[in-house]
């Protein structure tokens, strides 16, 4: 799966740029940025997944291209599957920054 013929991870490490604290690991059948030893997102066959919170989840699911993320069977809640179709580079970075905004939050590990 690609976005503008960028393959997905790439794109997103062009949204992050040289942000401190990222790390990247294989996960969820792609590659999982972490931001001080959290999940931030994902890019993968399904495209993106951000970790948005409990308390921003809902708002992030009424957002364009968003659905819950099911993975054997249950529901990750506060996690979102976003369309890289409906995720040019500018909606990338605002769903970065939704992300950030709660794994901000969480102590370092």
């Amino acid at each position: 799966m690609k976005t503008t013929g960028i393959p997905l991870a790439a794109s997103v490490r062009r949204a992050l740029g040289r942000k401190r604290g990222i790390a990247e690991k294989k996960m969820f059948g792609g590659t999982c940025f972490l931001l001080r030893g959290h999940m931030l997102c994902a890019a993968g066959r399904h495209g993106f997944m951000f970790r948005v919170g409990r308390a921003q989840y809902e708002n992030a699911l009424a957002r364009r291209g968003a659905t819950p993320v099911v993975m054997g069977g249950r529901q990750f809640e506060g996690f979102v599957w976003v369309d890289p179709g409906t995720c040019d580079a500018r909606a990338l970075k605002r769903w970065i920054a939704l992300a950030e905004g709660y794994v901000g939050t969480l102590p370092p590990k």
